[in-house]
Formats: structure tokens, C-alpha cells, sequence
């Protein structure tokens, strides 16, 4: 469907029996498309997603439990997540610079120094998406379930 799509509009083309089946579908594809707010298109994404999900639920109560939920993860991913992604960057960093530096010390003598941009160096990186993997696991993990028990709401 496109964006400007009426779902409703779109959902009365169907017969009874049809509707049934394709509401499924569309269901499972509304909260497939829920996810963490990482930036302003995913929060758009995710309100476009969750208003859907409200109109194609019968048990609008249920929904919106789990909804209050949801936005109770996405709010604290917003502003604890944030905080602690900084402070995991810079202790990372730090640890990296101090590996590396140790590395120079070791290949070219003890008093060696050697300025490296830590941030731009590929195993950093890498590093770094793996911390922030683990950091978003424990949100994605709450998010999972959530959305498992909107699938069950009829």
C-alpha cells in the first residue's frame, strides 16, 4: 500500500472471509515494522505502524496496554540509551587508544608514542558496533516480546 493509503478504505475491498486472512497479514507486517527510535524516520515509522495496528485491533484496551509499554521502552531507550551509548563510546575509545598504544610500545620500543585516530580505525569500529549490539539487546528483548503478545490481540 502506498502511504497515503486510507487503510480502512483499503481493507473494505476485501469480503469477510478475505479480510480475515489479510488483516493477519497486515498485522504481522505493522508490527514487524515497529523497532527502536534510533532516528526520526524509524519514530515516524513507528507511529505510522501503531496507528495502523490501533485501527485493524478489535481489542483497542489490550493494544494500548502494550502500546504504553512500548512507549515506556522507546522512552527509556531515548533517554538512557543515549546516555549510556556516550559513556560506553567513550570508555571504549579509551580502552582502544590504551590497547593500541600498548601495541606501538611493544613493536617499537617502550618510550614510543604514535597519534592515531582511534574513532576512524576499522577494529574500533568494529568494536564499537558489537558494544552497541549488546547495548541495544536488552531493549530489543522487551520490544520482541511486546510485539509477540500485539500478534495475539484479536
Amino acid at each position: 500500500m502506498e502511504d497515503d493509503a486510507n487503510l480502512v478504505t483499503e481493507l473494505s475491498k476485501y469480503n469477510e472471509q478475505e479480510k480475515q486472512y489479510v488483516l493477519q497479514g497486515v498485522s504481522a507486517i505493522l508490527i514487524r515494522n515497529i523497532d527502536l527510535p534510533k532516528n526520526d524516520a524509524v519514530k515516524k515509522s513507528n507511529r505510522k505502524a501503531m496507528d495502523g495496528i490501533k485501527l485493524i485491533k478489535k481489542d483497542k484496551t489490550a493494544v494500548e496496554n502494550v502500546f504504553s509499554k512500548i512507549r515506556y521502552i522507546f522512552n527509556h531507550y531515548a533517554e538512557q540509551g543515549d546516555k549510556q551509548k556516550k559513556e560506553a563510546y567513550e570508555q571504549a575509545k579509551a580502552q582502544f587508544a590504551e590497547k593500541l598504544q600498548q601495541a606501538v610500545q611493544q613493536q617499537m620500543g617502550t618510550n614510543s608514542r604514535m597519534d592515531v585516530n582511534v574513532e576512524q580505525h576499522p577494529q574500533f569500529q568494529e568494536e564499537w558496533r558489537k558494544t552497541l549490539l549488546r547495548l541495544d539487546a536488552q531493549y530489543t528483548q522487551h520490544l520482541t516480546e511486546y510485539k509477540h503478545a500485539l500478534l495475539a490481540i484479536n
